[in-house]
């Protein structure tokens, strides 16, 4: 199923105005609240026949030229029987930024969802196992944020220095 049939169902589905899109360097988007993030990627999935998650990563948009959210998470979807692609894009903002976990409809975002949330603070509702993955339990902060200082808070001499083993 090409992007444009699928981008037809999905607005057939959820009504004209729930789905934005827009294209970057032949990145075919498809915008939609978080509130409806869940229903589209399921429908995506079981109706477009969009069964493998590629990808799940996010960004900080914090001070973004026009940007009205701050945390954007994006989803790639592919369709393993035709090879089509879309991006499915979604944004929440401070001070709880929370979206739905979709490990029950691919089980490969256990760790793309925990890496977000890590890096980002972002949380999934509804994942079985949401916890630090890159950083250390005890981290308090989440790094890759805009607001975090790139030299730290200070939090290095807390952990102890791994050094190769001579051999």
């Amino acid at each position: 199923m090409t992007y444009d049939e699928s981008l037809k169902q999905l607005r057939e589905r959820f009504g004209a105005d729930s789905v934005a899109t827009s294209e970057f360097r032949d990145n075919r988007r498809v915008h939609v609240a978080s509130d409806k993030l869940f229903p589209t990627l399921k429908y995506l999935k079981e109706a477009c026949g969009f069964d493998l998650l590629a990808e799940l990563s996010g960004a900080d948009y914090l001070h973004y030229p026009d940007a009205k959210d701050r945390y954007g998470v994006w989803y790639i979807l592919v369709n393993t029987n035709d090879g089509a692609r879309i991006v499915v894009k979604t944004f929440v903002n401070d001070p709880d930024p929370r979206l739905p976990s979709v490990y029950s409809l691919w089980h490969g975002a256990d760790w793309m969802e925990r890496e977000v949330f890590d890096m980002y603070g972002v949380v999934f509702e509804g994942h079985p196992d949401l916890r630090r993955i890159l950083m250390p339990e005890e981290f308090t902060a989440y790094p890759l944020r805009k607001d975090y200082p790139m030299r730290g808070r200070g939090e290095r001499h807390n952990f102890p220095e791994l050094t190769r083993a001579e051999g």
